[in-house]
């Protein structure tokens, strides 16, 4: 009865389907396709619940789940599989978090556990995301997350191992922090015009290398393509571990960390013709990413940088973004030694201006040991108030960069600027 029903759904699902054409991801012809949401969706409903349930009816082969216009509940992230396609109707599909709630745990959580005793369960419900901490452990890869399967009094279990061991006494705490749309330990992914709407205000900070707007984990080729990300309180679109993820057509706005955050290891990303503005950082490259490509961004308004990039992430090409009006610098080279330095970047046809609107900073500041760094073809400017103190401030342990075809005016501290360190 189960696979009948399932037959009859993928194929009354594929009855009258019309494909938008405001999108360059799109249903592979042939492919089933399920319809979620309002009066005429094939699975009804508004919460994340009734989204993972058509993804979950799609066949082993994948397939496409369209989501209708109006607003879905998300206290869990909808979690992809390999050869599936989201796909919503722009700014009329939002994926809004639940307000957020936290407990503290009265037991130790130990490492392996499925479970853990917290002070009042009130708050929390079966199918809830939950993000697991005390102080030492509390960032990055030492933060468990998952979702709950079961309350028991004050108990709640939960489906992923606890990656730590958690102490009660040193403030232990579970909040219901979680990402809006996972992607994890799969390939062939993509996703395209819908809203991930944080809830920011309401919501405890979930950590970034665990979780965001949109995460994708230990996965490869995924496409994010035409999809807005706001006010989430944590990072906008995040990918470790990865191969060949591309962003495109996107903006990420008002997040409390990194707007975009490509690390750990994820060679081949394509990040283009995206907005990313007022958030900590407009891209955060992090850990061994390389032989990327950024181009036709747009990184503003962000309160640190609008570029990041350090440990390891080499062969990046760096063209044609425009980084403007950022609170620190508009790009930033880590300090890193000779053996971990970002190797052989070259920044093309970009306009920097008008950095440093916070605490002063400059066009480039390139710290550390990095060789074969071009800067060739760009406009880097200060048409204001003179907080972009230089264009390129170099350190003086630093390799010589390539220096070529610049325009470079308006800066209170001169065009290129050579110091040990500098002074913020």
């Amino acid at each position: 009865m189960r696979y009948l029903l399932l037959f009859t759904l993928l194929q009354l699902a594929q009855v009258g389907y019309s494909q938008t054409d405001n999108y360059i991801v799109s249903p592979k012809k042939g492919d089933p396709v399920i319809t979620v949401g309002g009066a005429g969706a094939f699975i009804q409903g508004f919460t994340n619940q009734a989204i993972q349930l058509a993804v979950d009816a799609l066949p082993p082969e994948g397939g496409t789940v369209q989501m209708g216009a109006g607003t879905y509940r998300i206290m869990a992230p909808v979690r992809l599989r390999s050869n599936v396609t989201l796909i919503g109707q722009g700014d009329q599909t939002i994926l809004k978090r639940i307000d957020g709630y936290r407990s503290a745990f009265t037991i130790d959580a130990d490492y392996g556990e499925l479970k853990v005793t917290v002070a009042d369960a009130s708050g929390f419900d079966v199918g809830m995301s939950i993000q697991i901490t005390d102080e030492p452990n509390s960032d990055c890869w030492d933060v468990s997350t998952a979702v709950i399967t079961d309350i028991v009094d004050n108990t709640l279990y939960f489906d992923t191992h606890l990656i730590r061991d958690y102490v009660h006494s040193k403030n232990g705490m579970v909040t219901n922090a979680g990402s809006c749309v996972a992607v994890m330990n799969v390939h062939d992914v993509n996703m395209a015009n819908f809203v991930v709407d944080g809830n920011k205000d309401k919501n405890d900070l979930l950590d970034g290398c665990n979780g965001g707007g949109i995460a994708i984990l230990r996965s490869k080729n995924v496409t994010v393509e035409n999809v807005q990300v706001k006010d989430f309180n944590g990072e906008g679109i995040t990918w470790q571990i990865t191969e060949n993820v591309t962003i495109r057509k996107c903006e990420i706005s008002g997040c409390t960390n990194m707007g975009l955050h490509p690390g750990t290891g994820s060679p081949n990303s394509v990040i283009e013709g995206n907005k990313s503005h007022d958030n900590r950082v407009g891209l955060f490259i992090c850990w061994r990413v390389h032989h990327s490509v950024v181009k036709d961004n747009q990184f503003y308004h962000n309160r640190e940088h609008g570029i990041s990039t350090g440990h390891k992430d080499t062969d990046v090409l760096f063209e044609k973004n425009h980084i403007y009006n950022n609170g620190s610098d508009g790009v930033i080279l880590r300090n890193e030694d000779e053996k971990n330095s970002p190797h052989r970047n070259t920044f093309k046809d970009n306009i920097v201006e008008n950095n440093g609107q916070v605490q002063g900073g400059y066009g480039f500041y390139i710290n550390g040991k990095p060789t074969e760094v071009a800067l060739i073809n760009n406009v880097i400017r200060d048409t204001g108030k003179g907080t972009q103190k230089a264009a390129v401030y170099v350190t003086t342990d630093t390799p010589e960069i390539k220096n070529e075809n610049n325009t470079m005016s308006g800066h209170p501290k001169g065009d290129v600027v050579y110091e040990k360190k500098a002074k913020r």
